[in-house]
């Protein structure tokens, strides 16, 4: 067990530190570089939080799907194989449901401010 502060907290701590101290202080194309590492240290941090439970949740959701079990890859490399022999299209009972959770998935952790993903949040 890994004492605290743990990965996410350490990411966190300095990409607010480089977004509040340091950002406002660069100019011009260095100042467009160190956005892109800011954004770069989100990424990361949602990595962290959010992908595990999303490919868990997806291999699941493949598993019922599919009716194998596999690893995420391979799940999802059968998924292909399936649609693309024509064994599986979105009249398949649970798939379109699966994609668009996956994507959602995917959304949180890549594009969370992305309006469309935000809206459809709303919806739910």
């Amino acid at each position: 067990m890994q004492d605290e502060p743990i990965p996410t907290e350490l990411i966190k701590a300095v990409a607010d530190f480089l977004r509040n101290e340091i950002a406002p202080v660069i100019k011009g194309h260095n100042a467009f570089k160190l956005r892109v590492g800011i954004n770069a240290l989100d990424l990361v941090t949602r990595q962290l939080a959010l992908e595990q439970g999303g490919d868990a949740a997806e291999t699941t959701r493949l598993m019922q799907l599919l009716g194998v079990d596999g690893s995420l890859i391979e799940l999802n490399r059968t998924l292909a194989d399936r649609i693309a022999k024509g064994e599986v299209d979105l009249q398949t009972p649970g798939l379109a449901k699966h994609l668009w959770q996956t994507t959602m998935d995917k959304l949180a952790v890549d594009q969370p401010n992305y309006g469309s993903y935000k809206r459809e949040l709303g919806n739910k």
